[in-house]
């Protein structure tokens, strides 16, 4: 199984370098929300899960983008069987 643990996210940089270099995302990722629903439906292999650390921080520093990012990662775990996401402390 592949995993992702997400730490230390203050910034959507951050975030989509972390979880491209971890899941192996195609070079034509166009690291935006409607591109991360793209590749986590069509171009990851599974099964996957995503282990976000202390997501307070994330929500803290990100504002509103925090709650995209979790409504497409609930989105993907909706429409795929064999993603799992955890979110720790």
């Amino acid at each position: 199984m592949k995993t992702c643990h997400l730490q230390g996210i203050t910034s959507m940089k951050i975030f989509y370098d972390q979880i491209a270099r971890d899941f192996a995302f195609p070079e034509h990722f166009g690291r935006n929300l409607d591109a991360l629903w793209d590749v986590m439906t069509d171009d990851v292999e599974g099964p996957f899960e995503l282990i976000w650390e202390k997501p307070g921080v994330t929500r803290d520093a990100l504002g509103e983008d925090y709650w995209r990012l979790l409504e497409i990662l609930a989105d993907v775990v909706a429409e795929r069987d064999d993603f799992r996401l955890e979110l720790r402390g």
